[in-house]
């Protein structure tokens, strides 16, 4: 197909007769050609230009509702996308993908959110007319510390906890479940395996969201993980972040982190996950916004670099499938170019799908302009349509883009999913110190304090005092998260008035961002000074207890959901025997690359 050249006046009226309403009462197109090259060469050939720049963007809209959002969503999308609702969003721009998040409204049930998608599916679609293509929905569900299904989904341990248990199994069953889920409310998209390696132990963006620091163990794991998206649930797996986010300093969200790896390095460490998701038939891979001298010594960050998608991603590896950009309203690709620019480039690039930029308007009138001035030609939109539109067929939105809401309110968080959940979740937890034999503990009345970093969505402390309770204990929660210099004093002589004092940390050791003050550091050493026994657990970072003298007991959980908190404290006292095996080595606190705790280690009792 020859490039489209038009006027700025003819490429204007063309643009606004695209952006009329569409009626949003349509179902499934009526017969559909047969297999996946009939339906898709019959479907582009009756796109037009702007609907198939349309498939290109995935972003979030606000609201519960396709259709009846509530006043302040109405007014989040009107001042967003100029429209008011989310079907109108679908409409105004030809989406190919909605991303769900809880902070845009999205997420409240399966009842809710089965029926969203149903309602965004047939805006999509329209009046049934040729050139309605069905969405691809996604969502953010790495699980752990990234998960955004709401109770009563199965809430399985993340990438790290699984490193730590060292199972493909658990790991693929993890996959398999969540993806299941996700499939009944509409999402044919969960972004993750997370295929990063984290050898740093001071990453402030991945960390615990990766597999752990072994190249090899995360490439298994991460394959694991594939098949249980994709082979097992039938959903579309992610893994993420090509080329590799696991050895960097600077979060990509605020800034824009180099990854100083030589070629070397990064055959050794950074690719093996890659190959290995693409050995298992991953459908996608999401780039990361890093730039990586080695492999483009341009500056550019890899979502914007042709050498690294074009020539590393599907010439070196052999990828074929869909490259998704991470999100573009982050800092780290946009530190370099407007944000007119970066939509284009990362298509020159090699990227497929175009993930939240800051400006959609802006975004898509940029990839229209670019192919009427000859830019990118209408041929290389078509080649990242069909890879879009051949993975939509594979997931059966050709056929069948709705789902069966009371079907997904029976699946999300059916019982043995939960059961699966506390199956994988045990091996998980690892203890890492224990010098004063102070675990396990015995059933005893006792009193004991539950303190620190607490979560209103999962509330950890609560869940942990609950335990001791029901274990014959007198418990007291008392959260302290990032506590003020009153709360620390309070809670250190509300502690020495207790038998023993459980507190939580999380990313104690980032003083830089999430802890500035050190409070959490602070904290456990009030606590320590008292004399009475202190058992530190760290819900996050494993590295915690470098940054925390004078601990004698301490665990990792590397997440903080229910069952996380409920195998710790059956492992506190003794009805657990703790297996998991660190996934990562954690430093000592003074950077000079000495080792505190090494790769595997962990106690049992």
């Amino acid at each position: 197909m020859q490039t489209r050249l038009v006027t700025a006046t003819a490429w204007v009226t063309t643009l606004a007769a695209t952006l009329a309403p569409v009626p949003a009462h349509a179902t499934t197109p009526a017969h559909p050609p047969t297999g996946e090259h009939g339906w898709v060469t019959s479907t582009l050939r009756h796109m037009s230009l702007e609907q198939k720049v349309g498939q290109l963007f995935s972003t979030y809209v606000y609201g519960g509702d396709a259709t009846e959002p509530t006043a302040a969503d109405r007014a989040a999308n009107l001042a967003a996308f100029g429209v008011e609702t989310p079907a109108e969003v679908i409409q105004r721009y030809h989406l190919g993908g909605v991303c769900y998040f809880s902070w845009s409204h999205n997420l409240d049930s399966p009842r809710q959110i089965a029926t969203l998608s149903n309602g965004l599916q047939r805006a999509a679609l329209g009046d049934g007319a040729k050139g309605r293509v069905p969405l691809l929905i996604s969502t953010d569900q790495e699980q752990g510390t990234v998960l955004r299904m709401p109770s009563p989904a199965a809430q399985f341990p993340g990438a790290m906890a699984l490193g730590a248990a060292r199972s493909t199994r658990d790991a693929r069953t993890a996959a398999d479940i969540t993806g299941r889920e996700l499939r009944a409310v509409g999402i044919r998209q969960p972004y993750a395996p997370i295929a990063d390696v984290n050898v740093n132990a001071g990453n402030p963006v991945i960390g615990v969201r990766s597999f752990g620091a072994d190249p090899r163990l995360v490439a298994d794991l991460t394959a694991a993980q594939v098949t249980g998206f994709q082979d097992d649930a039938r959903l579309t797996a992610v893994a993420k972040h090509f080329p590799g986010h696991g050895d960097t300093a600077t979060d990509s969200h605020t800034g824009l982190p180099v990854i100083n790896h030589s070629r070397a390095e990064w055959d050794r460490i950074d690719a093996p996950p890659f190959r290995r998701a693409i050995s298992a038939g991953v459908e996608s891979i999401m780039t990361a916004h890093i730039v990586v001298p080695a492999l483009d010594p341009s500056g550019d960050p890899a979502t914007l670099s042709p050498t690294i998608l074009t020539g590393v991603l599907r010439g070196e590896l052999g990828f074929r499938g869909v490259i998704v950009t991470d999100a573009l309203n982050m800092a780290g690709v946009r530190a370099k170019y407007g944000d007119e620019r970066v939509p284009v480039l990362a298509l020159k690039a090699g990227a497929d799908q175009l993930l939240m930029p800051p400006d959609l308007a802006l975004a898509r009138d940029a990839v229209l302009r670019a192919v009427a001035t000859g830019e990118l030609t209408e041929r290389r939109i078509d080649e990242s349509v069909r890879r879009i539109l051949g993975m939509k067929y594979r997931q059966g939105l050709a056929h069948s883009p709705l789902v069966d809401v009371e079907r997904a309110v029976r699946t999300v968080g059916a019982p043995e999913h939960l059961a699966a959940v506390a199956r994988v979740t045990d091996p998980t937890l690892t203890a890492v110190r224990n010098d004063a034999g102070v675990l396990p503990l015995p059933r005893a009345d006792r009193s004991v304090l539950v303190t620190g970093w607490d979560s209103a969505a999962f509330t950890p402390v609560a869940t942990v005092a609950a335990g001791f309770t029901t274990r014959g204990a007198r418990a007291t929660a008392r959260p302290a998260t990032l506590p003020s210099d009153a709360v620390i004093a309070a809670t250190a002589t509300q502690a020495a008035e207790h038998d023993l004092t459980v507190v939580l940390v999380n990313k104690a050791w980032d003083t830089t961002v999430t802890d500035p003050r050190a409070t959490q550091q602070r904290l456990v050493a009030a606590l320590l000074a008292t004399g009475k026994p202190v058992v530190v657990v760290a819900v996050r970072d494993p590295y915690d207890i470098a940054y925390l003298p004078g601990v004698t007991t301490y665990l990792a959980t590397y997440s903080y959901t229910r069952a996380a908190m409920d195998a710790l404290v059956r492992a506190l006292h003794g009805e657990l025997s703790p297996s998991g095996r660190l996934p990562v080595t954690i430093p000592t606190a003074e950077g000079t690359g000495s080792v505190l705790y090494p790769y595997g280690h962990g106690l049992s009792w």
